[in-house]
């Protein structure tokens, strides 16, 4: 028997390497490539409708834009506007939809011009997906157009340089980017200025975020450092294991971290970070998630997570929920407040997972979560992008809880004075 999988969504003519889901339109758009190296593997960025029907997803290619030479290695959005990690670059593509144009065509005798359409909708799609009504529903679908409108050099490497993450803040005034050469560059948006740069590592960055307010950056390097920075200045290097004492300094690094709010508690804020094996050994280690304050920056929390090494980390949009992937192609997602494990497949892809992405927390995408109380999607270099859905947990009222309750305690009187008259 084959190994369980998780629903492949979509399948790319070239390994992916980012996922994003736009709020308002519930848009997929998924991007990566060969690079810049003669394999006649292309690079492109593709955007995606998905639809529930009949409690089944699937999704449509809409439009494929080619980025020449450049492969997207990591990706932001900020409503229209897509910010692209590409060698040296962060690329800035807008993007829109227009409808559909209804061209009217000669009429042809015998009926030829029909056929001749009826072939031209019967060819097989870059999705794989072939037939006259499918050919057909895209035709009549939006069409996407995607722009230019603006580049910044993000990485000054002198032998291959390379934008590692990409970052809007939350009230997308703010571009932040990481490279190979272990700057941290930050912009305005729009206008594309620089606000600041510095040196936040030794060696190149993992990855980084920046908080609600916009007064902290937290980063991610190689050099087994993760730290918090106010603007250009360092307010606090993190240490995850400082109460484990069974772990040296140099035994792990970090490999990721993000902010996440708390449902229902507006004024408290969290930072997960994944820490990573520094050296792989026959019999691995595990590997291991931390939970922060995020105001104050003190562990509140720290799990394994598994032996498999974590090759990204995700966060739902309302906090309660995390994403991971491994290394090895597997996907689990675990509950953020507890650390615990919810969801797991064991290399459901075939290799290295390079994204993740929650459907957000928005009208479009509630329509499309079904009967599921969180839905992911995975991308990887075997060029799958999958879904992963967890339905929904039955749950009781308390009031129904008491109530059982109420009922077994009356249930063991009378059993008590059936068994011994005059127990009460």
């Amino acid at each position: 028997m084959g190994k369980r999988r998780a629903p492949e969504l979509y399948r790319a003519p070239f390994p992916l390497y980012t996922v994003r889901i736009e709020p308002r339109t519930g848009l997929i758009i998924t991007a990566g490539g060969g690079g810049a190296s003669k394999t006649g593997i292309k690079n492109g960025m593709h955007f995606l409708s998905l639809e529930l029907v009949g409690g089944v997803h699937s999704a449509t290619l809409l439009h494929t834009h080619e980025t020449d030479t450049r492969a997207t290695m990591c990706m932001s959005l900020a409503g229209d506007v897509i910010a692209a990690g590409q060698d040296a670059n962060c690329t800035l593509m807008r993007f829109s939809q227009q409808a559909a144009k209804q061209a009217k065509k000669p009429a042809a005798k015998d009926g030829a011009g029909d056929k001749g359409a009826a072939r031209k909708r019967g060819r097989k799609g870059q999705n794989g997906d072939g037939g006259g009504d499918v050919a057909q529903m895209k035709e009549d679908s939006p069409q996407l157009v995607v722009e230019d409108v603006g580049a910044v050099q993000a990485d000054l490497s002198p032998q291959d340089p390379c934008v590692k993450c990409v970052r809007f803040s939350g009230d997308l005034k703010l571009l932040l980017s990481g490279g190979a050469d272990g700057y941290v560059r930050v912009w305005e948006f729009p206008s594309l200025k620089e606000k600041f740069s510095f040196r936040a590592h030794k060696d190149e960055l993992e990855d980084i975020d920046i908080s609600p307010d916009n007064k902290h950056i937290v980063t991610v390097g190689r050099d087994f450092e993760c730290s918090v920075w106010s603007g250009d200045q360092l307010a606090v290097g993190l240490c995850w294991h400082e109460n484990m004492p069974q772990i040296t300094e140099k035994m792990y690094r970090y490999k990721s971290c993000r902010f996440a709010k708390v449902e229902d508690k507006k004024d408290t804020l969290r930072l997960y970070t994944v820490q990573i094996p520094h050296k792989r050994d026959r019999k691995p280690p595990p590997c291991y998630i931390t939970k922060w304050d995020g105001w104050a920056f003190l562990p509140l929390l720290t799990k394994p997570c598994g032996n498999e090494v974590i090759s990204c980390l995700a966060a739902s949009d309302s906090g309660t929920f995390l994403g991971l992937g491994t290394v090895t192609g597997s996907v689990a997602v675990y509950i953020a407040f507890s650390l615990q494990k919810l969801y797991y497949i064991q290399e459901t892809h075939g290799i290295v997972v390079t994204d993740l992405t929650f459907l957000p927390d928005a009208p479009k995408s509630k329509a499309l979560k079904g009967n599921n109380e969180v839905v992911m999607l995975s991308v990887a270099v075997d060029s799958r992008c999958q879904m992963h859905a967890v339905s929904n947990r039955r749950s009781f009222p308390l009031w129904l809880v008491l109530f059982f309750c109420g009922l077994m305690v009356v249930g063991v009187i009378l059993l008590l004075q059936s068994l011994f008259p005059g127990f009460i």
